[in-house]
């Protein structure tokens, strides 16, 4: 829940002119920390918590929380310096000032309609401030007052951070998914934003977690629950050399487990965790590995929904359920042994997943696993299996022919071919007036190199992008790049590691995918042999929402919770109303009707996606760059991933 503000700093340019380049910050009643992290800026001298304005209905106080000073100048035009750990009232129209660096910020009050008691920041006659007036209060700060702006950093509109308004009740928690906390980004950007310990915790029995990347020091360290469970398996995607770390600094009662790849050049990539309480499973399929910098530094997405045990013995399962045990079989891990209440001795094995109740799934699985898949299985996994889901659905007519949006974080070897292969599979399903939807043309959104240099990580970013200069220079790739532009949800600076794929229409979405798949081949599958086989490389989760009917009250039960979230969940949920599903983008500004559902998702970037100019280059990985990021470094450089490593 967010709270509403009741005032805002107007970062404010060196002239005091209001300054849109750079996001407001909302002020809220109790206090208000701002830092380093909050303006916008990478300089060193702020501190992390420079100062502190606590805030009521009748008054206003400045507090200096860091060792650096702070200025006000008073709207009377006097300027007082507050040191570490002195006060000061401050009130409407007062001009806060950091130092060093010389960072001004407007302090301005919300009148009770929710409007900005003035209009601008300073509007001559209005509120008595003209020009003379702001000639004098510059006079009256030091003549050393420039402020050094980084260069080449993205713009963010400081009147567009929909994702404030993000925020869904505990019971429809599944309809929609989440991004993953930022550590770096200000408070606002992390508005219903998860972090590890907001998913992993309660009363564990058993716990399997899949990933490519795993640093076992850090997960201990950042996870301090998952070390309680005294069950775990780690699916894993890891080379020789990390597995043998993992195998030292796990505990003992870890298992680990790498799945076969049996065709060259695949990994198992896909990234969910799956955690048995004493009520039921949680099932969660996310997009980052299990290290730092994925969990902290980038833009990422997660979903997750509880699922109760099966009240009656497990009969033909619903489609969640057979796609989630058809995937699952394929890993063939070692199957162990665990004591279970009311269970007693159990076998974990993909067959023991059926023993939970997923008729209220909120979406579809779709997986990819390594193999020449024919027959039935052709349209089971990749491109194919999301072509066959897509089919069985009817959509609004304003979708006919709409455009297709690629987001990733990795590119492989293309052709032109295979484009539309693709484009095929993810133009499918069927207009409420039965005419097929139409091929949608594809927009590929790809950081560009000054997106990477310029990012909360500078160029070690681009570590995580891996796009090989042989892939992205392709010719017939020109005309799908698009920016990766993110001011709405606050990451424009925060790199993508998210994967989503999506048909859209302005604000409102067809259908859209949460995976781990990237734009390859290897990922999504080939057809091969007249389109009689489907060759994929590599494992891949993702789960698709759709405009499927939904029950009025969601699907709120909860495993770590007591008792049921809402009455219609304790067992009246069968005969609760149903309604349409309409997905949305954050920025969707609209009205639905009574017999449809308005399911928000925090898309973190822009729809439509804004083309590259003639200017923007795409970022290649093994591309060196000597223009410096805004840690002064160059690039290739070395970046540590791991917590430590032989």
């Amino acid at each position: 829940m967010t709270h509403s503000p009741i005032a805002y700093l107007v970062p404010l340019s060196p002239s005091l002119e209001e300054n849109a380049s750079i996001p407001k910050l909302a002020l809220s009643i109790g206090q208000n920390t701002i830092g380093r992290n909050d303006i916008w800026a990478s300089d060193k001298r702020l501190s992390r918590n420079h100062l502190s304005l606590t805030l009521s209905l009748t008054s206003s106080t400045i507090t200096v929380e860091g060792t650096n000073p702070v200025a006000v100048v008073k709207s009377g035009e006097q300027r007082r310096k507050l040191r570490a750990g002195e006060k000061a009232e401050i009130i409407n129209d007062d001009i806060i000032e950091l130092i060093p660096g010389n960072y001004f910020y407007k302090y301005v009050l919300i009148t009770p309609n929710g409007n900005l008691q003035k209009r601008g920041c300073f509007e001559g006659r209005e509120n008595g401030t003209g020009e003379s007036k702001r000639k004098k209060i510059r006079e009256g700060i030091s003549s050393s007052s420039k402020v050094e702006m980084e260069s080449g950093g993205p713009q963010r509109n400081c009147k567009d951070e929909a994702i404030r308004d993000f925020g869904v009740s505990e019971d429809e928690l599944a309809l929609t998914f989440r991004l993953l906390r930022v550590k770096e980004l200000p408070a606002w950007a992390n508005t219903s934003c998860v972090s590890i310990n907001d998913v992993i915790k309660g009363d564990i029995l058993v716990a399997i977690l899949s990933n490519y990347m795993v640093d076992m020091d850090w997960l201990l360290s950042a996870c301090p629950t998952i070390a309680k469970v005294p069950n775990v398996m780690v699916i894993h995607g890891e080379g020789d050399g990390t597995l043998e770390h993992m195998k030292r600094r796990k505990p003992a009662n870890w298992i680990l487990h790498k799945p076969w790849l049996p065709i060259s050049f695949g990994t198992h990539h896909s990234k969910a965790m799956f955690l048995v309480y004493p009520r039921g499973v949680r099932i969660i399929v996310h997009t980052a590995n299990l290290i730092h910098v994925d969990w902290n530094n980038k833009s990422q997405g997660l979903w997750m929904q509880d699922f109760p045990w099966k009240e009656k013995k497990p009969g033909k399962g619903c489609g969640f359920e057979n796609d989630l045990v058809d995937y699952l079989s394929v890993l063939k891990w070692p199957e162990f042994i665990v004591k279970l209440p009311n269970l007693g001795s159990i076998s974990i094995n993909a067959s023991f997943f059926k023993k939970f109740d997923y008729s209220h799934a909120a979406v579809r699985l779709i997986a990819s696993v390594p193999g020449y898949h024919t027959g039935a299985d052709l349209r089971k996994w990749g491109h194919m299996k999301l072509q066959s889901v897509l089919q069985e659905c009817t959509f609004d007519n304003e979708f006919k022919r709409s455009p297709l949006v690629y987001q990733f974080s990795s590119l492989g070897s293309l052709d032109e071919k295979w484009m539309t292969e693709l484009a095929i599979s993810m133009s499918s399903g069927y207009a409420e007036d039965k005419t097929p939807l139409g091929l949608g043309e594809p927009q590929i959104i790809w950081p560009t190199v000054e997106d990477v240099r310029c990012s909360l990580e500078g160029y070690a970013a681009g570590n995580a992008i891996p796009g090989p200069l042989k892939n992205v220079e392709k010719g017939f790739l020109k005309k799908y790049w698009a920016k990766w532009k993110a001011s709405h949800s606050g990451r424009c600076r925060a790199m993508p590691h998210i994967k989503t794929f999506t048909r859209y229409n302005s604000q409102k979405l067809a259908w859209f995918l949460l995976t781990s798949s990237n734009l390859s081949k290897a990922a999504w599958g080939a057809l091969q042999k007249n389109n009689s086989q489907l060759m994929i490389r590599s494992y891949e989760l993702g789960v698709l929402f759709l405009p499927s009917s939904i029950r009025r009250y969601g699907s709120g039960f909860s495993c770590t919770s007591d008792g049921c979230p809402s009455m219609d969940n304790c067992g009246s949920l069968a005969d609760s109303e149903e309604l349409r599903a309409t997905l949305v983008t954050l920025k969707w500004q609209g009205t639905s009707d009574s017999a449809s559902k308005v399911i928000p998702l925090p898309v973190p970037y822009e729809l439509p996606p804004k083309p590259y100019s003639s200017e923007d280059v795409p970022w290649s990985w093994d591309r060196r760059y000597s223009k410096k990021d805004v840690y002064g470094q160059v690039w290739p450089r070395t970046v540590q991933l791991y917590t430590s490593q032989d």
